[in-house]
C-alpha cells in the first residue's frame, strides 16, 4: 500500500476539515433559526447533521488521506507508527495540521456566508472545569476508537462508527465533544450556536491533546501488538 502524493492528501485534509466545520457550524445556525425556543432540539438537529456529515466525509476523503480531519488523530498516527515506520512522518504531521486548521477556519467562514451571518469571533465562553474534563474524555475515546478499528482490520466500520460516536458524544459530554483542535480553532470564527470564544479555545485544545495521549495509552494497552495506522481505518490508498 503506497501513500498518495502529499499535496493530494493535504488537499483532502483541507477540504474534509473545512466541510466538517461547515456542517457543524451551518447546522448549528440552521438549528437556532428553526427551533429558536428549544435548545435541546437545537442540539439534536446539530448533532444529527454532524454525525451523518462526518460519516460521509470519511467515505469521501478516506481513500486519499485517511480522513484524519483532526490534528490529534494525525499526531497519534505518527506516534503509534514509530515502531513499524507505518505512521505519518513528523513533517507530514505538521503539514496535515496546517491544512486541517486552515480548512476549519475556512469552513466556519463558509457557513457564515451561506447563512448570512456577520463575520466575527464567537462570544460563547465554554471553558468550565466540567467542559475541560469532557474534552479529555471525548478525545481519548475518539482516538482509541479510530486506532482500535485500524489495528483489528475493521476499517469498513469506520465511517458509521466514528459518526455514531461523535453523535453520541454531543450528548454525554458537557462540552458537546469538540474533540478536535482544528475544529475548535475553526469554530472561533462564527458567533453562533456552535461557536467558541477565543479565550476558551486554548484550554479546549490543551485538553484535547491530553485526551489524545490518554487515547494512545488506551490503544497500546488494549492492542499492543497490532500495527495499523489511521489510513487503514478507512480504505487503502490507491495510486
Amino acid at each position: 500500500m503506497t501513500a498518495l502524493p502529499l499535496r493530494r492528501r493535504l488537499l483532502a485534509e483541507l477540504l474534509g476539515t473545512g466541510l466538517l466545520v461547515a456542517v457543524v457550524v451551518g447546522s448549528g445556525i440552521a438549528a437556532e433559526r428553526l427551533s429558536p425556543d428549544d435548545v435541546g432540539l437545537q442540539l439534536l438537529e446539530n448533532s444529527t447533521a454532524t454525525a451523518l456529515g462526518l460519516s460521509v466525509l470519511i467515505l469521501l476523503f478516506g481513500p486519499v488521506s485517511g480522513a484524519h480531519l483532526n490534528p490529534a488523530i494525525s499526531l497519534a498516527d505518527w506516534f503509534l507508527g514509530l515502531r513499524t515506520g507505518a505512521g505519518l512522518r513528523p513533517h507530514e504531521v505538521g503539514a496535515y495540521a496546517v491544512a486541517q486548521v486552515a480548512g476549519g477556519v475556512a469552513g466556519a467562514l463558509l457557513a457564515n456566508l451561506m447563512f448570512d451571518v456577520d463575520f466575527g469571533l464567537s462570544s460563547k465562553h465554554r471553558a468550565t472545569g466540567g467542559h475541560l474534563v469532557a474534552e479529555v474524555v471525548a478525545t481519548a475515546v475518539l482516538v482509541a476508537l479510530v486506532f482500535a478499528l485500524a489495528r483489528t482490520g475493521r476499517g469498513a466500520a469506520a465511517a458509521p462508527a466514528v459518526g455514531a460516536y461523535i453523535g453520541a458524544a454531543y450528548w454525554f459530554t458537557s462540552s458537546t465533544s469538540f474533540a478536535n483542535p482544528a475544529v475548535t480553532v475553526g469554530r472561533i470564527f462564527s458567533d453562533s450556536f456552535a461557536g467558541i470564544a477565543p479565550a476558551s479555545a486554548p484550554a479546549f485544545v490543551g485538553m484535547q491533546l491530553v485526551g489524545m495521549v490518554v487515547g494512545v495509552a488506551l490503544t497500546l494497552a488494549l492492542y499492543p501488538n497490532a500495527g495499523g495506522r489511521a489510513e487503514d481505518v478507512v480504505v487503502p490508498h490507491v495510486r
